[in-house]
């Protein structure tokens, strides 16, 4: 269940991704497929991080048009780098979630240009106003969507929903019943 939530979230990721700049161009730098990489490398099984990097920068490379490839590369080896990170340093806090969401845009846009270069592909950008844009743009949107699919698939979240509402039913049964300390 929970990799096919993973896939029907990297599906609307990419085509989101494709779409959206169509409607407001400045949707064109937040890269959501590399977002839910992300995500998912933060939950530490690397084998379903690299999967999930691999299919999501080779689905992008194919609705962009660029070289078949490079961005499954480079995703893949920023879900492979991350999760490394993440086996060695506790990232569960959001706050220290924002460093590694910027490290990894920045990781990913250096790794697409160097391998275009390598091959003799021409790139049709400026790296630096690029990865900039990219690096912000990413970054606060990826902020907001990491705690969203927090609320999705963490199991501990869920729990302290449920518990909250027990919490919030028993309070006003003792209150109901003139127990109130």
């Amino acid at each position: 269940m929970r990799q096919l939530k993973i896939a029907l979230v990297l599906a609307i990721a990419v085509v989101l991704q494709s779409s959206l700049p169509a409607v407001w161009p400045g949707f064109v730098y937040a890269d959501l497929p590399l977002i839910v990489v992300v995500y998912v490398a933060l939950q530490r099984d690397a084998l379903q991080a690299l999967f999930v990097g691999a299919a999501a920068g080779l689905a992008t490379d194919l609705l962009s048009g660029g070289l078949l490839g490079g961005g499954g590369f480079s995703k893949t080896l920023v879900a492979f780098l991350v999760v490394s990170l993440a086996t060695r340093v506790m990232l569960d806090n959001p706050l220290a979630r924002i460093p590694v969401l910027a490290g990894a845009s920045l990781l990913d846009d250096a790794v697409y240009v160097l391998l275009h270069r390598m091959l003799g592909q021409p790139t049709n950008f400026k790296f630096v106003e690029q990865a900039s844009f990219k690096l912000v743009a990413t970054t606060v949107a990826g902020t907001i969507l990491l705690y969203l699919l927090d609320l999705i698939f963490s199991e501990r979240a869920r729990q302290r929903r449920q518990l909250a509402f027990r919490r919030r039913v028993a309070r006003r049964g003792i209150v109901k019943l003139g127990r109130r300390k």
